[in-house]
């Protein structure tokens, strides 16, 4: 899923930097940056599939609240939606009443940028399922999840995924084809929650397993690529089910 937006600051150092933040995350396609909210409004009115403006606050003639308002009182429920990126946190409350999806006080890190941005993707992704008629709490099995590395969200296809080990607040998740294993700072429950059951099995406390890449097994492991992976009691029925079904 991508998600069109554009950027509004009358900063060009400011419009700049967080333009560059849009563009080092997959997710978001950046259609436009604009000085000032008027040029904005005139782009939102050209453009009716944008979603997401990342919209400064304080500026001349009309400020990132005031556009806020304007586009709220056109009833479009579905977007476009607000991040706020603001030096003066004393608005904070004044975005939140305009219902923003998120607010980034001056000067805000790619590590705080691509959290607000995550919080818009879950909301469209939602948003999405609801139009496509999927019942909310439906799992919806994707091909790709996007992890954070070296402060920068990446985008992984789930059919590279061998393993993931758990190491404490990180994990290490093995790909195909690739030597060294993404380094991401997460938990091994919160990964695995992210990932297919269909295709994804937990078979020990610090590990999970693709079980298309499992080349060979015995009652207390899995081997894949040249790595032996040991099942532990806990996970033992689990991968019994999994061995009856095994081919």
């Amino acid at each position: 899923m991508k998600i069109d937006c554009i950027a509004v600051d009358d900063e060009p150092i400011a419009l700049k930097l967080i333009t560059s933040y849009i563009e080092q995350t997959p997710f978001l396609n950046l259609q436009g940056t604009f000085g000032n909210a008027i040029e904005a409004l005139k782009a939102i009115h050209q453009q009716p599939g944008l979603q997401l403006i990342f919209l400064d606050i304080r500026m001349a003639d009309l400020s990132g609240v005031e556009l806020a308002r304007i586009i709220e009182q056109t009833g479009k429920k579905k977007g476009p939606r607000v991040i706020f990126t603001t030096a003066y946190d004393q608005y904070a409350l004044e975005g939140f009443k305009v219902n923003a999806l998120d607010y980034l006080l001056k000067p805000f890190s790619f590590v705080d940028f691509s959290k607000a941005a995550a919080k818009a993707y879950d909301y469209f992704e939602i948003l999405e399922s609801a139009q496509n008629n999927i019942t909310p709490g439906t799992p919806v099995e994707k091909n790709y999840i996007y992890l954070k590395v070296d402060y920068q969200l990446v985008k992984v296809n789930i059919a590279d995924i061998l393993y993931i080990e758990g190491l404490k607040d990180y994990v290490k998740i093995f790909l195909a084809n690739q030597d060294k294993p993404l380094l991401t700072l997460t938990s091994l429950k919160n990964l695995e929650e992210k990932l297919p059951a269909s295709i994804f099995l937990r078979i020990h406390r610090s590990f999970i397993v693709s079980k298309e890449a499992v080349k060979s097994v015995t009652k207390n492991s899995v081997q894949i690529t040249n790595t032996t992976i040991p099942v532990t009691e806990q996970y033992k029925e689990v991968f019994a089910s999994f061995l009856k079904n095994w081919s």
